[in-house]
């Protein structure tokens, strides 16, 4: 018989059972949700030009782990990083920022972090749509505040976990700059509190450290490599470093193990990923910046000593990470970007086996870096910015070889497509939408951008290039991809209209702001 009361509880039973079904169904699809949304890993080399990657061209060193990841995608013959030198481009793309807005240049070893910790950052936004974020490898944005001095021996802050990462392992500066340690997290790995460590320019009289030589002051060290001024000021692993560093010698890093590190501390990153939460992986290698000196299992792999050497090696590392998304099962819901943060160079500061051309063109026993163009590292030239530019995303993207202008400083915004989210008018206010040729149909594609080179800027209109500095100079990169013929005197409303894009680019709204043409 039923009562009052046994209806009431049946009732409350069915309930709590439809609450319960309820909140199983938001989880499940809650779960779905972040499984439909792919994993990024950005995999960034240093130094790398166009021509150094075997699809650009490249048939002296071999890289078959990019090749195959450039089969499986698409691979952009006009991709640009957004400046010649490191510390610009690396600013750029992480925060949709021109770097010439702030005046950025490569860093001093105790240079602090550029990247202020208010802004719209690259893994902020990848956060606010549920991502777990981590940084491995090479940093050279800065740590800590300017106008305070940094102690290496406490928390090193701020840095990357301020700016958005979950996680941090870094090589701090350049591997050519002390402090030569590891930083995981706001912490200097392996450091001895006994021996503390302080670098230039703040290393106090009174200091009881160890003392690295100085081969410039006639110490009889056995070197690696012969350094230039600029390079000799510390003496470590046998090999002269920018600056002077004191202390830390149980924290030192092996520039040989350097790509083993970071390839380790990457597979126990993706391997501790769960499929039902997405991650951003900014996975920045050292290679093939100087000193190169990559491990022994890859000396000889080219005739081009250290650095095809190191570049080998570099392709090694790539595949590495592809497998460990392999054999975690993420691969096929990763998009995977392959790029550099500027062209490539040579002689950069070492005498370390590079047989060099002195002419505009560096080549290395017939081995030309930036390919058919001209420049490379520091240079305004097209060797200095277009870098190799591989997108993978399985599935998704099919194989292709793509034409469109693509620049790494528009990755913000083209997330921010992908991921829904609007980006408010003072965010990201250089990067602009290029989603279509990234990840989509390609129908579209942006028509014009912008590069710079230690105060130069350069800005494209299709095939037309103009650089702005002390010589106006117009290159038509369709008949002139060397950009050996001026055309600026002959194309007078050209270099007009060219100077007005780049006057409203340069505009303090940014370039979004500004009118985007597209075709």
């Amino acid at each position: 018989m039923l009562t009052i009361k046994s209806v009431k509880q049946k009732l409350l039973f069915m309930n709590n059972h439809l609450l319960s079904l309820s909140a199983l169904l938001a989880i499940q699809l809650g779960s779905l949700h972040a499984q439909s949304k792919p994993n990024v890993v950005i995999i960034y080399g240093d130094d790398v030009g166009y021509g150094d990657v075997g699809v650009y061209g490249s048939e002296k060193i071999p890289t078959p782990n990019i090749d195959k990841l450039a089969a499986s995608g698409r691979q952009f013959t006009d991709g640009h990083c957004t400046a010649s030198t490191c510390t610009p481009s690396r600013f750029s793309m992480l925060t949709g920022i021109h770097g010439f807005r702030h005046n950025i240049r490569v860093l001093p070893p105790d240079g602090k972090l550029v990247i202020p910790t208010d802004v719209l950052t690259l893994p902020k936004l990848f956060k606010q749509a549920g991502y777990e974020t981590a940084v491995i490898g090479k940093w050279h944005l800065g740590l800590g505040k300017k106008g305070e001095v940094l102690d290496w021996n406490k928390e090193v802050k701020p840095g990357p976990l301020e700016i958005g990462f979950d996680y941090s392992y870094l090589l701090p500066v350049t591997n050519d700059r002390v402090p030569c340690v590891y930083l995981e997290g706001h912490n200097v790995v392996n450091l001895d509190p006994s021996d503390p460590i302080y670098i230039t320019p703040n290393i106090p009289k009174t200091h009881t450290s160890t003392i690295y030589p100085n081969s410039n002051k006639g110490d009889k060290t056995e070197l690696k490599y012969k350094a230039d001024k600029q390079h000799n000021n510390t003496v470590i692993n046998k090999i002269p470093r920018i600056g002077v560093m004191v202390g830390g010698k149980s924290a030192l890093w092996t520039d040989e193990t350097m790509a083993d590190v970071f390839v380790i501390k990457a597979k126990e990153y993706i391997a501790a990923r769960s499929k039902d939460k997405p991650f951003f992986l900014y996975f920045a290698s050292q290679d093939i910046h100087v000193p190169r000196a990559p491990h022994k299992r890859f000396e000889g792999k080219t005739e081009l000593s250290h650095r095809g050497d190191a570049m080998v090696q570099f392709d090694w590392s790539t595949g590495e990470v592809m497998n460990a998304l392999e054999t975690a099962g993420l691969l096929e819901n990763t998009i995977i970007i392959f790029s550099s943060d500027n062209g490539p160079v040579y002689d950069d500061g070492y005498e370390d086996g590079c047989e060099v051309r002195k002419s505009s063109k560096e080549a290395d026993r017939g081995h030309d870096g930036s390919g058919a163009f001209t420049g490379g590292k520091y240079s305004i030239y097209e060797g200095g910015t277009r870098v190799p530019f591989i997108v993978s995303w399985p599935g998704k993207i099919q194989p292709a070889t793509s034409e469109n202008i693509v620049n790494q400083i528009d990755l913000i915004a083209s997330f921010a497509k992908m991921l829904e989210i609007e980006l408010k008018p003072d965010e990201a206010i250089d990067s602009r939408d290029s989603f279509a040729s990234l990840f989509g149909d390609q129908a579209t594609s942006l028509t014009s951008t912008v590069t710079e080179s230690r105060g130069k800027l350069a800005v494209r209109d299709g095939d037309w290039k103009l650089i702005d500095g002390k010589k106006v100079e117009l290159y038509n990169l369709k008949t002139d991809q060397a950009e050996k013929t001026n055309l600026a005197k002959e194309n007078p409303e050209k270099v007009t209209q060219m100077k007005k894009t780049l006057k409203l680019f340069r505009k303090p709204s940014g370039m979004r702001s500004a009118p985007i043409k597209k075709h």
